[in-house]
């Protein structure tokens, strides 16, 4: 395999779980089993459905907008706005919450990718043979 070029109009999955615009672009559909990368879009108010990460840590740069950053985990919610890097650890319940009048556009995701999650939602089969290149036992 070489170099490939995506384009985030072009995405392979779209998952309503982020937002109702929310797009898959380089993830183990594309057979990126490490990085991932999602273009999001939430409109004001909007939330992500409050999810954990058990094996991948989350990182998501914000490109316009602000909101909160919502961990419940630990019960802390933190600002961010356009520039930003927000950084979630594995196995914390979050999501990211656009302010009342902000849209917010961000990218990032998952790594590596969070295949449980994926089979879980049915994006990856179950029966699915991760690649020896994977990152993570998940038989633990």
């Amino acid at each position: 395999m070489s170099i490939r070029v995506f384009h985030r109009d072009e995405p392979t999955l779209r998952l309503p779980l982020i937002s109702k615009d929310a797009r898959f672009v380089v993830w183990p559909g594309t057979d990126a089993w490490n990085a991932n990368m999602n273009y999001v879009v939430l409109e004001p108010g909007e939330a992500n459905v409050p999810h954990i990460h058990e094996k991948s840590e989350d990182s998501i740069f914000i490109l316009e907008g602000e909101g909160l950053a919502v961990d419940y985990t630990n019960d802390v919610s933190l600002p961010f706005h356009a520039g930003c890097v927000v950084h979630v650890p594995a196995g914390i319940k979050h999501a990211i919450v656009a302010g009342s009048d902000s849209r917010v556009v961000s990218v990032g995701g998952p790594a590596p990718a969070d295949v449980p999650l994926l089979r879980k939602i049915g994006a990856i089969p179950e029966d699915a043979e991760l690649p020896d290149h994977y990152c993570v036992d998940l038989s633990k």
